[in-house]
């Protein structure tokens, strides 16, 4: 599983990444996922949909991240707003 975040200008930059099997990357990742969302990202994993379009599954847990997941893509909240 990786771990990347979106760049204005850049794209997506690798965080980590890692085995979840694995305990010790599972340690690595799940504080890593916690650094992003207390860094005020939101988390979203692409999946295909059924029509096989594209799309993403956002998620607030590390527990949300369904198994099989080769990645999770952080990006920060849109300004604005009230």
């Amino acid at each position: 599983m990786k771990f990347l975040r979106m760049k204005p200008g850049h794209g997506e930059v690798l965080l980590t990444e890692g085995d979840p099997a694995v305990r010790e990357d599972e340690e690595r990742l799940v504080a890593a996922f916690r650094e992003q969302l207390e860094a005020g990202m939101w988390a979203a994993v692409p999946e295909a949909g059924p029509s096989g379009r594209r799309r993403a599954k956002m998620v607030k847990d590390f527990s949300e991240i369904p198994t099989g997941a080769e990645r999770v893509i952080f990006f920060p909240r849109a300004a604005g707003g009230c």
